[in-house]
């Protein structure tokens, strides 16, 4: 597929500086693109290759002063990066919308319940009074459990286990391996040391334009349900656990791990190798540190935390500024301790 510049500046509502009548049919980076692709430039640190590249067209901002001639066709926009992403997922729709029909062998029970214009991959399992809606993509060897209900335009990538009840909304991404609804991690001590299992009888509800990253786990609520939110964004290596709450559009990075009926407000940012402790409450707009330990609830929106446990962010600059001083600090005070022991004396 080729695209030319006017094209591409409709998109992005951007301004053309150059031919407009020239054509890309890939993207690639700044420094490395080659004639017939697209490329952008939004860091400052490789504004040189804006001077040297060999891509056709490149996306820049509009204030992007210029040092030197440019042999390439610029579109300029208010923000390349976002603009450039913009693009990316016009590309992957259009990617995505020709992939139609269902591959052999699948499985689909007489049930199941399927929308127009959906892909279903071979060797995918689609159980009973499963609701497809249109426009699904199930790519090979996704599990679709019984009642299951997937909203339109989603797009669940090879490997991926959907358990028994759980609801998926629109425009919902899942990556590879990833599974939702396996149980929630809830055992019951017994008087003779043993552990007996809690059913866990609730589901996962994941609604609209969520996306989750490969390999990811989202337990089942023991009753009612375990929630993501709309717009929330969860990375690779996830694990979620029973009855937990994500708020929307909050992101969270690769490793991090949420106990059980925990509740993250909106717009939380949670960076990676971050524990959080069950039955706490997390503030709307919080950022949590990566490798920070939760134990505690934070109450107060638009808090900063780090360390472990977590604490105030600030306050843990000011201590750990406190510590790379403590050796000269030490010095300070045998010298007082000297001082003062000389004036006793005398």
């Amino acid at each position: 597929m080729q695209f030319s510049a006017i094209q591409i500046a409709a998109i992005i509502n951007g301004k053309i500086e150059g031919d407009p009548n020239e054509t890309v049919a890939s993207f690639g980076k700044i420094e490395e693109a080659q004639k017939g692709q697209l490329a952008f430039l939004a860091n400052p640190k490789y504004e040189d290759f804006l001077y040297c590249t060999q891509a056709s067209v490149v996306i820049i901002n509009e204030s992007q002063e210029l040092k030197q001639p440019v042999s390439c066709t610029l579109i300029r926009v208010k923000d390349a990066y976002s603009a450039f992403a913009i693009l990316l997922d016009k590309y992957q729709q259009i990617q995505t919308q020709q992939m139609q029909g269902i591959e052999e062998p699948a499985y689909i029970h007489a049930t199941a319940k399927k929308g127009e214009n959906i892909f279903i991959g071979a060797f995918t399992y689609i159980s009973e009074k499963v609701i497809i809606d249109n426009n699904v993509k199930l790519f090979p060897n996704v599990f679709v459990g019984n009642n299951v209900i997937i909203g339109e335009n989603t797009i669940i990538h090879p490997g991926v286990k959907i358990y028994h009840d759980c609801v998926i909304g629109k425009n919902v991404v899942i990556h590879a391996g990833t599974v939702i609804g396996s149980d929630g991690f809830g055992f019951a001590p017994q008087a003779d040391g043993s552990y007996k299992k809690v059913p866990q009888i609730g589901n996962v509800v994941i609604e609209d334009n969520v996306e989750i990253g490969s390999n990811t786990t989202i337990d089942r609520a023991t009753i009612g349900s375990t929630i993501i939110k709309a717009g929330a964004k969860l990375d690779n290596l996830l694990q979620i656990a029973h009855n937990v709450e994500i708020g929307n559009n909050t992101v969270i990075a690769a490793q991090s791990g949420i106990s059980g009926s925990t509740k993250v407000g909106n717009n939380v940012m949670i960076g990676g190798q971050v524990g959080l402790v069950g039955h706490i409450q997390i503030a709307d707009g919080s950022k949590i540190n990566a490798q920070s330990g939760v134990s505690k609830s934070i109450k107060i929106p638009n808090t900063a935390v780090t360390g472990s446990p977590a604490f105030d962010y600030t306050a843990a600059l000011r201590s750990q500024a406190i510590n790379r001083n403590l050796p000269e600090l030490e010095k300070r005070i045998k010298e007082l301790e000297r001082i003062i022991k000389e004036l006793i004396e005398k």
